[in-house]
């Protein structure tokens, strides 16, 4: 089973060309299910899996970079963290993502978005590392084009998404995401069209199963 994945900066497309590698190679685009199954396994709300999934908007990363609160309450005009206000622990939801990972790359392979997926599976034989990233500069004109914006809102968007996916990385397996020595494959995905990007990822692959 062919397995890809994908590290990608905001603004670098990376929810453009997962899914079009996973087509390419015959097999599931492993995103959006990963906290829906964390929530069956752990028996939590949807909302909960998200609250700590690194690939949602609000989710862990935001908290352990320091652009959310933690659940405090107030004495004596002191925050004061209260330990337990969130059901499950943090490392709950990662022990499960990492777990659902492993194994829908050894029983159907997949194209994994993110979740510290180099990690997770750089064991995994035949697994094919990916990161895609580019100046800050053109990842805000990227990001203004597609989604409408003006450049300082795609700036704080971008800027606040690489704090919180770099915080989860770091926090968790004690790496940073932007080294290359964590990937066979850097690519500009800016610079380099997407169609382009897609072939040579989805052709690496091949030269690596």
């Amino acid at each position: 089973m062919r397995v890809v994945t994908i590290s990608a900066t905001y603004g670098t497309a990376g929810s453009l060309i997962g899914p079009a590698v996973a087509e390419r190679l015959g097999v599931p685009f492993v995103d959006r299910a990963i906290p829906s199954a964390v929530a069956e396994e752990l028996g939590c709300s949807l909302e909960e899996a998200l609250a700590h999934d690194d690939r949602a908007e609000h989710g862990l990363g935001r908290l352990l970079s320091g652009a959310v609160r933690l659940p405090t309450v107030t004495f004596g005009g002191i925050d004061m963290y209260v330990p337990g206000a969130l059901p499950h622990a943090p490392e709950d939801f990662v022990h499960r993502t990492e777990r659902i990972l492993r194994e829908t790359a050894r029983v159907r392979g997949g194209v994994f978005l993110g979740r510290a997926g180099a990690m997770v599976l750089a064991g995994h034989p035949g697994a094919l590392h990916v990161r895609l990233d580019a100046p800050l500069r053109r990842r805000v004109l990227q990001t203004a084009t597609l989604g409408d914006l003006g450049e300082r809102e795609a700036r704080r968007l971008i800027e606040d998404n690489d704090r919180a996916r770099a915080a989860y990385v770091r926090h968790f397996y004690r790496a940073d995401p932007a080294d290359p020595c964590l990937y066979h494959l850097v690519i500009d995905s800016t610079s380099i069209p997407v169609p382009t990007c897609v072939e040579l990822i989805t052709t690496a692959a091949a030269a690596l199963s």
